[in-house]
C-alpha cells in the first residue's frame, strides 16, 4: 500500500461472518455467488405449524470460540459476535498480540440484543417461578454484552460502544468507529453487528415468544412456504420479510496504522451518511427523499458523485413500502448513470437485521475482487417503477471500483456507506 492509496480513507483489513449461508466470510460470499439460499423451515416450525427463518448455517459450535463458562454466560447473539470478530482479527493477520489494549476500539450493532434470553427467562418464570430462572440471565440480556465479551476475550480497554439503530446498526457502527479513528482515540476498530441466536438452544417452546416479537419488529411475515420465493427484493409481486440471524465483522484501521504494519487492504471505507426519516415508526416517507439525501451525504463524504458509483447493494427488503421508497430514491440519485448495477442479498439470507448491511458490504467487496456481483435471488419480474439495472437470474459480470450500500431501519434510521477498491488510483 502506497502513501497515495493511504490518503483515501479508512482501511478494511479483515472480515468475519456467521451467517445463514455459511460460517465464515468466504463461505458467505462464495455461497451468495453460487446461488445458495439460507432461508429454510424454522427450527420451531413444528411447534408453530410452519414458518421460515434465515437460521445460521448448521455446524456452528460456540466452544470453538469460547470456553464452557463463557458460553453459559452469553446469549446466542453474543456467541455469534465473538466468533465473527475473532475470524476478522485472524483474517487481518493481527494474531493474539496484534491488538493494542488501549488503542483498539470495539463498536458493535444489534437491534434486539439478548431477546432470546428475555423470552427464555419469562418462559421459565411462568412455569417454575423465580427459582427456575437462569442466574446468568442478567448478564446475557443486555445489548452491550457482545462488545463486552469481545473486549474481555481480547483484553481490550479502548472504547467499547454498542449501537442500536435497527437494521441500520452495522453501517452506523462503521460510521461511529470511523469517528473514533479519525479523532485519534484508536488506531484499530473491531466493527460489526449481530442479530438472533434463537437457534443456539433448539427445541425450547419459548421460541414462540421470541419469533413473534421478532416478526412484529420486522413489520410483516411473508406468508410464503417456498424458501426460494420467500423474499423478493424489488419484485412486482413482493410480499414481505423472512427474519434471519447472524453476525458480520470488520477490522477497520487508520491508513497510517495499516501502512505501518504492512497490512493487506481489502477495501476502503470512504464515506458515510446517517439521518432520521422522522416519518413513521415502521414506514419510510413514501417518496424516498430521506433515503435519497443519506445516499448523497455518503457520496459527499467520500468526495464522489453519483456517476462514480459502479454498483449499489441495496437494503431491498422485499416489503411493498420499504422497497418503493428506496426505488424512488435510487431512481433520482442515479439519473444518468447508465452503468450502475443494483443488487440485494436478502433473498439469499433472509433479513438478518442489524448485520444485514455488513453482510452486504462483504458481498460488494467480493464483487470488486472477483468481477462478479451477486444477483437478487427469487425476483423475476421487477417493480415497473424501477429505472435502474438490477442483477437478476445469475451473478453479473462487473468491474467495480466504488460501490454503495444502504441500510434503512425502523424508526426512520437511514444509513449509507461508500466503499472503494483497494489499490485504485486516489482521486
Amino acid at each position: 500500500m502506497d502513501r497515495a492509496a493511504a490518503d483515501r480513507g479508512l482501511a478494511i483489513t479483515g472480515l468475519g461472518a456467521v451467517s445463514p449461508i455459511g460460517l465464515s466470510a468466504d463461505e458467505l460470499c462464495d455461497g451468495l455467488l453460487a446461488g445458495r439460499i439460507g432461508i429454510r423451515p424454522a427450527p420451531w416450525a413444528d411447534e408453530l405449524g410452519g414458518g421460515l427463518y434465515g437460521a445460521v448455517a448448521d455446524g456452528f459450535d460456540p466452544n470453538a470460540w469460547m470456553d464452557d463458562r463463557v458460553v453459559a454466560g452469553t446469549d446466542g447473539f453474543a456467541r455469534f459476535a465473538v466468533a465473527a470478530c475473532n475470524q476478522a482479527v485472524a483474517h487481518a493477520g493481527l494474531g493474539p498480540d496484534g491488538l493494542d489494549p488501549v488503542r483498539t476500539a470495539v463498536v458493535h450493532g444489534t437491534s434486539m440484543g439478548g431477546l432470546f434470553s428475555v423470552a427464555r427467562a419469562q418462559w421459565d418464570y411462568d412455569r417454575g417461578g423465580a427459582a427456575a430462572i437462569d442466574p446468568k440471565t442478567q448478564i446475557t440480556i443486555w445489548p452491550n454484552m457482545a462488545a463486552a465479551q469481545i473486549c474481555m476475550a481480547n483484553g481490550l480497554h479502548g472504547p467499547s460502544i454498542t449501537v442500536t439503530t435497527a437494521c441500520a446498526s452495522s453501517l452506523d457502527a462503521l460510521g461511529t468507529a470511523a469517528l473514533h479513528l479519525r479523532a485519534g482515540s484508536a488506531d484499530i476498530a473491531l466493527v460489526g453487528a449481530t442479530e438472533g441466536g434463537y437457534t443456539c438452544d433448539p427445541g425450547r417452546s419459548h421460541f414462540r415468544a421470541a419469533v413473534n416479537v421478532a416478526e412484529q419488529s420486522y413489520g410483516m411475515s411473508t406468508g410464503q412456504h417456498d424458501p426460494a420465493r420467500a423474499m423478493l427484493p424489488f419484485a412486482a409481486d413482493r410480499v414481505g420479510i423472512v427474519s434471519g440471524e447472524g453476525s458480520a465483522f470488520f477490522v477497520l484501521e487508520t491508513a497510517d496504522h495499516a501502512l505501518a504494519r504492512g497490512a493487506t487492504v481489502l477495501a476502503w471505507l470512504e464515506g458515510y451518511g446517517s439521518l432520521a426519516d422522522a416519518h413513521h415508526p415502521s414506514s419510510p416517507e413514501p417518496d424516498g427523499r430521506w433515503e435519497e439525501l443519506v445516499m448523497e451525504q455518503a457520496q459527499a463524504a467520500a468526495g464522489v458523485g453519483p456517476g462514480d458509483i459502479d454498483a449499489v447493494v441495496a437494503h431491498a427488503t422485499g416489503t411493498p413500502k420499504g422497497d418503493t421508497a428506496e426505488i424512488r430514491a435510487i431512481n433520482r440519485v442515479f439519473t444518468g448513470n447508465d452503468g450502475l448495477v443494483v443488487t440485494g442479498i436478502k433473498g439469499h439470507t433472509g433479513h438478518t437485521g442489524a448485520s444485514s448491511g455488513a453482510m452486504s458490504i462483504m458481498a460488494g467487496i467480493r464483487a470488486m475482487e472477483s468481477g462478479r456481483l451477486v444477483n437478487v435471488a427469487g425476483t423475476t419480474v421487477l417493480d415497473p417503477e424501477i429505472a435502474f439495472d438490477v442483477a437478476l437470474g445469475e451473478p453479473r459480470p462487473v468491474a467495480i471500483d466504488t460501490f454503495q450500500v444502504n441500510s434503512f431501519g425502523f424508526g426512520g434510521q437511514n444509513a449509507s456507506v461508500v466503499i472503494g477498491r483497494a489499490g485504485k488510483a486516489a482521486r
